[in-house]
């Protein structure tokens, strides 16, 4: 989705420079869709990608081809950047990701670029210093002084790399003590958010709306979803003693999923169909379900209003919660059996968010977090800010292509 964004943006510059992508996860659908041309093989692997948060979906990789799709893919690109050459073209290689398309492109032999995605000095400090971490282990993730270790930091001062954007200021700054030329563009993740409908948030004349992110993998995002039904079920229970008045859930389900076994979760735990509902979103084909004062609404088309209606988030997903926390608003995480959204990535998301982002061991415990939320204004202020400062402002890709035109093209 990042790529994508930059890509966009790369394709507004007046001129447009000729793209090609290699995804080196997944088969590219979203390059195809822009009808930008993919570059050697691609192929779908069992992880998904999620390798490093467990040892056995890198034997399963392994199982399904990655060492001979890897090795294909390194060829591909050292063939494009041959036959740029050949051509006389300027040319060079944007990485977006982690360590794996950064040594793509060193090893290229052209000029590149990285979006580091992956990494945030968030994940080990905040402004006020080193986080204090439970595992020994942990204390390596910034040996050297910063969670980009001294091999990644190598490949991003060499002479070839034009321009190193990471994800936030702070880890901006911590490059910058290296010849590293890391520049504060900002995080293209919150890009392309604009909403098509617009409430205040908290606002006493609306319902209470609280967004629902299950995931968009499956089958990993169906079981999240019976998990984050036991959630709303406590839920609404509490809000019963409470005597709150009608609540809308929102949920955001990605194209991927079905929306009819999603369904059918709902009809067995009460909720029926009901196509009056207090809230409009811009989905015609949405399902309204409706349970005493409570509604919820299953849409696959209206993801930005998810993100700018929902007052808060019951959430088991990765780059849709930090979307949401990027709004300035809080989420609530429930670490689930994964591959993706599991306890340890739960936990390293918690330390990259801060305050946005509160950890809960049961969907139970749910209520209780919401109903101090509801009562501390002054800790929404807070987490407001700190979303804003972890995430950054719109327009990234836009600056990212403007950086990238003027170093790469000219």
């Amino acid at each position: 989705m990042i790529a994508v964004r930059i890509l966009q943006a790369l394709q507004q510059l007046s001129p447009p420079p000729d793209i090609f992508a290699l995804p080196l996860v997944g088969e590219g659908l979203a390059y195809q869709q822009l009808n930008v041309p993919l570059i050697g093989s691609v192929r779908t692997m069992p992880s998904g990608g999620f390798i490093y948060m467990d040892g056995r979906q890198l034997v399963r990789d392994v199982r399904g081809g990655l060492l001979q799709l890897t090795s294909k893919q390194i060829q591909a690109v050292c063939c494009w950047v041959g036959s740029q050459k050949k051509l006389g073209n300027k040319h060079g290689i944007l990485a977006v990701g982690d360590i794996v398309p950064l040594v793509f492109a060193a090893i290229s032999g052209a000029k590149y670029a990285f979006v580091g995605t992956a990494k945030s000095e968030y994940y080990v400090r905040d402004e006020l210093g080193i986080l204090p971490r439970k595992s020994k282990a942990a204390r390596w993730e910034n040996f050297s002084g910063s969670v980009y270790h001294p091999w990644e930091r190598w490949l991003m001062s060499r002479r070839r790399c034009l321009a190193v954007f990471p994800r936030d200021s702070l880890t901006t700054e911590i490059l910058k003590k290296w010849p590293i030329p890391a520049v504060n563009a900002g995080n293209p993740m919150m890009d392309g958010l604009e909403p098509t409908a617009s409430y205040q948030q908290f606002d006493s004349d609306r319902p209470l709306i609280i967004t629902l992110l299950p995931g968009s993998r499956p089958p990993e995002a169906y079981s999240n979803w019976e998990i984050i039904m036991v959630a709303v079920s406590a839920l609404m229970a509490s809000f019963r003693d409470s005597h709150l008045g009608t609540v809308v859930f929102l949920g955001a389900i990605a194209p991927s999923l079905d929306c009819h076994i999603l369904s059918q979760t709902l009809k067995i735990q009460g909720w029926r169909p009901d196509p009056q509902c207090p809230l409009t979103i811009s989905d015609p084909h949405s399902l309204t379900f409706k349970q005493k004062n409570a509604y919820i609404i299953l849409t696959q088309q209206a993801y930005n209003d998810c993100l700018h209606l929902g007052d808060l988030v019951i959430a088991m997903a990765g780059t849709a919660t930090e979307q949401f926390v990027g709004l300035g608003k809080p989420a609530i995480a429930i670490p689930g059996p994964g591959p993706q959204y599991n306890p340890a990535f739960a936990e390293a998301q918690s330390r990259l968010l801060g305050p946005s982002l509160i950890l809960v061991d049961r969907p139970v415990k749910v209520a209780e977090v919401v109903q101090h939320l509801l009562k501390n204004p002054d800790y929404l202020q807070i987490i407001a800010e700190n979303g804003v400062q972890r995430m950054g402002v719109p327009g990234a890709a836009a600056r990212i292509a403007q950086c990238l035109q003027v170093r790469f093209l000219k």
